[in-house]
């Protein structure tokens, strides 16, 4: 089936389940707008300014727990968002951002706004790069997405070139997205051994990483921090802003400090420590 590396990306979020692409557009977004007048599978919000439009995208991932997609404009899109994308980077939130850029063939002229984003945004992403060819469009978006949403969870950047999104192919790759299984188990002897060394353990703690609640797994941490009588820690700086351990549970041992002499002080006490992440 022919289709142009715009439509490509919009089929393979459609079919992955993205409902709402976060964004404000400009003159490289036009075949991400045009193509979306008629293809109602996702919602374009539109935002006023880049930080506002980050936020959002990083609210609904968190709030729902799945994948933000942002559209931004070109360099100076992208440049206005940064400090919202530090914390969407510093939250581990999963986000697709994306941004036109302008048409290849202009590149050598060095056009208006064009620019080396992806050096921009590599420090805070788990991933980024410009795609620059139509046919590598469809890998690229199933890269990205599983980049994002692999843990650590966070944010990974696409730049398209205008022309690469609006070049037709009959060869395009449209395997759908797939994620790895989440559910690594070690094994049943190394399983063994650490709940021996639990049962020997005379003053055991827990320290709890925000992995746990995205997990949906506190009540299982509850259950065994009360069955070890173990107190349970959490980390100063939490992911997508949740705990990992009930805030007024009689074992809740509270955060950890920020400061590394005091966090020996702190654990110094505990002949077992059980790290979750």
């Amino acid at each position: 089936m022919s289709r142009t590396g715009i439509q490509a990306f919009l089929d393979l979020l459609a079919e992955f389940g993205v409902q709402y692409i976060f964004g404000n557009p400009g003159s490289t977004e036009l075949p991400l707008n045009d193509a979306m007048v008629t293809d109602r599978r996702i919602q374009y919000i539109l935002g006023l300014q880049e930080v506002p439009v980050m936020a959002m995208a990083d609210g609904y991932s968190m709030a729902s727990r799945s994948l933000g997609v942002v559209n931004l404009h070109i360099s100076c899109g992208l440049g206005n968002s940064m400090g919202m994308l530090y914390n969407a980077f510093r939250e581990g939130t999963p986000l697709l951002v994306t941004a036109g850029q302008q048409d290849r063939r202009l590149r050598f002229e060095e056009p208006i706004l064009a620019g080396d984003m992806v050096s921009v945004v590599r420090p805070w992403t788990k991933w980024a790069v410009e795609v620059s060819r139509v046919e590598d469009l469809p890998a690229a978006v199933r890269r990205a997405v599983q980049t994002a949403l692999t843990p650590p969870t966070g944010p990974v950047f696409l730049s398209m070139p205008v022309d690469v999104q609006m070049e037709w192919s009959e060869s395009l790759d449209m395997s759908p997205i797939r994620l790895p299984n989440p559910a690594i188990r070690p094994s049943r002897e190394a399983l063994d051994e650490a709940v021996e060394v639990l049962r020997q353990a005379k003053n055991p703690g827990i320290l709890a990483g925000s992995r746990v609640s995205e997990r949906e797994a506190m009540d299982a941490l509850v259950a065994l921090a009360e069955r070890l009588g173990a107190p349970v820690m959490t980390e100063s700086g939490t992911t997508h802003g949740r705990l990992a351990f009930p805030s007024d549970h009689p074992l809740n041992g509270q955060g950890l400090p920020l400061w590394s002499p005091e966090v020996r002080d702190r654990l110094a006490d505990f002949d077992v420590l059980l790290v979750t992440d």
